[in-house]
């Protein structure tokens, strides 16, 4: 038996289209999985049909997670596309704002609690509701290094990401007895749009950062990639509740 093996396994992975979400999507479907992926605009159909012309099934749904009728619709669209079955969800979906914390703009901080907390909350009840029947699931949500440190100028996307790390703790007890493995990945200072600000040589913060993490690089989507296929098969069945930095040992420095 390969315990790695995922062919034929059903998933959905939020946030497909671009950086970690892509890679995991991709990790995913390299070894054999059907993926879904979501994205907020038309480029969804894109990055799937692309994924299709090397072989993959992959299928693209476009939605905005900021809208809760429009992120269920997504959800049940996404089921029905995998034939009403999901065994994997990877909750990779996420946005950014930078503002000192006295004058964080109201409307970003809910923006920003929208995408990366309550859609992934969302997303995990949905999910559980189907692999609950199944007796078999794997959820997978991306935490960050700020469930640890508080940032700078991040408020609303640490809060964000001590949630998501709390409430994948909570829920694997409530669903671990069922068959389903919740658990997070929280990835350290990746080289992906979200970070443009902090990645520019230029940026003192860029030669800071560089220097504490004990590669002496930044993570890519393709970092993300043997976390991910680990948590979502067979090789992960006794894991469970846990938050897995892949950081380059940013966090231990």
């Amino acid at each position: 038996m390969n315990l790695f093996d995922i062919t034929g396994k059903k998933a959905m992975v939020t946030g497909g289209t671009r950086g970690l979400g892509y890679g995991m999507a991709e990790g995913l479907m390299e070894y054999g999985a059907e993926v879904v992926i979501f994205g907020s605009n038309d480029k969804v159909y894109d990055v799937a049909a692309k994924f299709r012309d090397r072989g993959f099934k992959c299928q693209g749904v476009q939605t905005d997670l900021q809208v809760r009728e429009d992120r269920q619709a997504a959800f049940h669209k996404a089921l029905e596309l995998l034939g009403g079955k999901i065994d994997i969800l990877v909750n990779a979906a996420g946005i950014q704002r930078r503002h000192r914390c006295d004058v964080f703009p109201l409307e970003d901080w809910d923006a920003v609690i929208e995408v990366n907390l309550n859609a992934p909350f969302e997303y995990c009840q949905l999910a559980a509701k189907e692999m609950i029947k199944a007796g078999y699931g794997k959820i997978i949500n991306v935490s960050s290094m700020v469930a640890w440190f508080g940032g700078k100028t991040v408020p609303a996307y640490a809060a964000s990401k001590g949630g998501v790390t709390q409430f994948t703790k909570t829920m694997c007890n409530d669903w671990a007895g069922l068959g389903i493995n919740v658990n997070a990945i929280a990835p350290g200072y990746m080289d992906t749009d979200m970070n443009v600000a902090l990645t520019d040589p230029k940026n003192p913060r860029f030669k800071e950062l560089t220097d504490r993490i004990p590669t002496h690089r930044w993570g890519t989507p393709d970092d993300m990639k043997g976390t991910c296929i680990f948590l979502a098969s067979h090789a992960s069945d006794y894991l469970n509740g846990a938050v897995i930095p892949v950081d380059g040992g940013y966090l231990v420095q």
